[in-house]
């Protein structure tokens, strides 16, 4: 398997509409300057084509999945018709420029570019020949990777106020974002290097260097392949790399053509790759085919730096040994699938600093397939744009770490950090000791995921196919415009498995498009020092699935603010700014809550006095008087009558029932809103009660003890209702 998507989230739940041209803020710049504690050091700086000075029109915003604005930076971008331009004031000395663009599909063309107002002898070249996947295999996936990058030498320096403007010459171009640098001059061939050239590689690309490259690492064992400046064609994967260094004279000038670079079950390791471009043809995303710039094996202790890989299916997918890899200043851009994936066992690596753009699926992942990942990290990486997952994913593993990233625009299916126990095949290892997740800064993260038909969180932990046991630490968070919620807590297979043990301390949250926390799974969560502002809807959804399977319990560790509301209706999705609507006076306010029990028989759980079905009931511990039942109703209400039910058939024979109402407003002190009495269920009447409860009660966390049944030795309610009306 080449790639870490497979069939995603499918479960059954109430729909929330797609969301056109949201009002979300928007950087100019994308680069970590605005984010100082977050992010990768960039050796460029990114400038929106939106806030460029333009003849064409702007697109967006829209997070609409399938539109082209939802794929772009900001969610807006720039289009050209022929003989119209984007003029780019430029932020700092430069002499090379990436464009990020999208043409329509099946079109080509380039870009007219002009420095200061004259027209330049070099055009940029533009096509859809990566773009456009398709990828009907995923559910909830539609056609996607709208965008393209290219890259640019501009043959002169340009200094920060010059202009550079890019002109369509005939095909409609959109400009999404132009990053500026100041490429260094070509590096000189390192003493004691094996040159491919002398082996008989081609610089010019037109003949095969296959077999040049294999017999450079031959010769060069322990020592320094050097590539020269040169674009060199190479048409079969390398394997048996081992003690050897390949060095280029940077990613500007020696540049290597090939879909498939490295590819290799094992090595001895010490192999170093830096200062090269790989760019690949791969048009399509074909899991079952190792399209990528390594795939498999580094061995121990190797390294990655200061690449340039570009239109791979992934970067780096990496199995077997790994130990003690270290990926960082690298640029990965436009892969049809995964960024990098640390695909099972890899123990110790570090990958930081990189800049990854327009992934077709997770950015940086980590999948503990056969075998944990454990004690490595990802850190200062800044990620823009993945289209069809996360920017990073944490697929099991221990005591993993993902410190100071910055992500934004997440696109479908994905949030912006996922910590998650799903699987996708076994043997899997889950999360396990300590998994710490700090300083990262999210941006417009976070969407609508179709097969859920409800949002993703800009930070999701999902107890997908298991419970999360591991302690998970989230410090230091910020979190902006994200289109929907800010953190979520899911068990994203439906089937009800808790989330524990996780810690969310120091957040900052500014204008989410519905909730600060999105709660749809049993379990619990402390907070500490998390601060919102511009929340869209309300401060809390606290709404676990199944609606039987419990309670997320939410403690208050202080100095939180601005999110302190609930929204009060689990049967409907908050909509981004819709505000949150007073809940009809004749509801239910306890049908889907959750519920909570002192103790319960086999199958009769909590939940099923809450779920809307009087042929359902929970029953208690037997012979173990008091018993207690418990719901959480989402926030305080003027409850001013209790309805409690049993199942109506004749075959439930009349009982009495000794019943006292308590309510709480924060979970922990409760008081007696109705002292203890017997109550009559009687199959003639219904086989229901209804209890008064006095003007001016107001509790949130509705609670009923059981001291006696003339029945059965335990407490049984079929459902139980509570009402703001007399």
């Amino acid at each position: 398997m080449h790639s870490s998507s497979t069939a995603r989230h499918l479960r059954s739940l109430p729909a929330l509409g797609a969301v056109v041209a949201l009002a979300a803020g928007m950087t100019v710049a994308v680069a970590p300057a605005a984010h100082a504690a977050s992010g990768a050091t960039l050796p460029f700086t990114s400038v929106e084509a939106e806030s460029a000075g333009t003849t064409g029109s702007k697109v967006g915003p829209d997070y609409t999945q399938g539109s082209l604005a939802s794929e772009a930076s900001g969610r807006q971008a720039v289009r050209l018709n022929s003989g119209q331009r984007v003029e780019f004031t430029v932020p700092r000395a430069a002499n090379a420029v990436n464009v990020a663009y999208s043409v329509p599909d099946g079109q080509s063309g380039s870009l007219a570019v002009y420095v200061n107002g004259t027209r330049i002898a070099r055009t940029l070249p533009v096509t859809s020949k990566y773009s456009y996947i398709d990828t009907g295999w995923i559910p909830g996936s539609k056609t996607h990777h709208f965008f393209d990058n290219a890259r640019l030498l501009l043959g002169q320096n340009v200094q920060a106020g010059d202009k550079v403007a890019f002109e369509s010459t005939g095909t409609q171009v959109t400009v999404d974002v132009a990053d500026f640098e100041q490429a260094a001059a070509a590096a000189t061939q390192p003493a004691g290097s094996v040159s491919v050239v002398s082996k008989g590689a081609d610089p010019s690309g037109g003949g095969d260097s296959t077999q040049a490259f294999r017999d450079a690492i031959a010769a060069a064992q322990g020592g320094t392949v050097w590539i020269p400046p040169g674009d060199y064609r190479i048409t079969s994967s390398l394997s048996g790399v081992q003690n050897v260094t390949l060095r280029g004279a940077g990613h500007w000038y020696s540049v290597v053509h090939t879909s498939r670079f490295i590819d290799q079950s094992s090595s001895a390791g010490s192999v170093h790759l830096r200062d090269f471009a790989v760019i690949g043809e791969v048009t399509e995303r074909v899991d079952s085919s190792p399209d990528n710039f390594v795939n498999g094996s580094l061995g121990p202790n190797s390294s990655v730096s200061g690449m340039w890989v570009q239109h791979m299916k992934v970067g780096l997918w990496l199995l077997g040994n790994n130990d003690n890899l270290v990926v960082e200043n690298n640029r990965i851009l436009d892969t049809t699938a995964d960024g990098l994936n640390l695909n099972g066992n890899a123990r110790g690596v570090r990958v930081s600093n990189n800049f990854l753009r327009n992934q077709g699926d997770d950015s940086l992942a980590m999948w503990s397939l056969y075998a944990p990942d454990s004690n490595s990290s990802f850190e200062n990486n800044t990620i823009s744009q993945p289209n069809l997952a996360n920017g990073i994913a944490i697929y099991g593993g221990t005591d993993i770490s993902v410190k100071n990233n910055l992500v934004s625009d997440t696109n479908a299916l994905g949030s912006g950090i996922a910590i998650s126990n799903q699987k996708f095949l076994d043997p899997f290892s889950p999360l396990a000791g300590t998994i710490t997740v700090s300083g990262n800064t999210l941006v417009r993260t976070g969407a609508l995921n179709p097969n859920w038909n409800h949002p993703m969180g800009a930070l999701r932990v999902d107890s997908y196919d298991s419970a999360i046991n591991a302690t998970v630490n989230i410090t230091d968070t910020t979190i902006t415009d994200s289109p929907y919620s800010a953190f979520e807590f899911v068990s994203g297979g439906g089937q009800g498995y808790p989330v524990r043990n996780v810690n969310v301390t120091g957040a900052t949250v500014r204008n989410t498009g519905t909730v600060v926390v999105q709660a749809e799974a049993q379990g619990a969560a402390t907070f500490k020092n998390v601060t919102a502002t511009q929340v869209g809807v309300a401060g809390i959804y606290n709404c676990p699935y199944p609606a039987n399977s419990g309670a997320f319990a939410l403690t208050d560790g202080g100095g939180n603010s601005g999110w302190n509301s609930t929204w009060s209706d689990c049967s409907t999705w908050p909509q981004p700014g819709q505000g949150n609507p007073e809940p009809d006076p004749g509801r239910n306010l306890v049908k889907g809550r959750p519920a909570t029990a002192t103790g319960s028989q086999d199958v009769y759980t909590p939940g099923k006095a809450a779920d809307g079905d009087a042929n359902t009931y929970w029953e208690s511990a037997n012979n173990a008087f008091p018993q207690s039942w418990t719901s959480d109703l989402g926030s305080a209400y003027p409850v001013r009558r209790v309805v409690l039910k049993l199942p109506p058939s004749s075959a439930w024979g009349a009982r009495t029932q000794t019943i006292a109402v308590q309510g709480s407003t924060d979970g922990s002190n409760f008081t007696t809103v109705a002292a203890a009495k017997d109550y009559r269920f009687d199959p003639a009447t219904g086989n229901t009660v209804t209890v008064p409860l006095p003007s001016g009660t107001s509790l949130r966390h509705l609670r009923l003890t059981v001291t006696g049944n003339t029945g059965w030795p335990a407490g049984q309610f079929s459902e139980v209702e509570a009402y703001q009306t007399p």
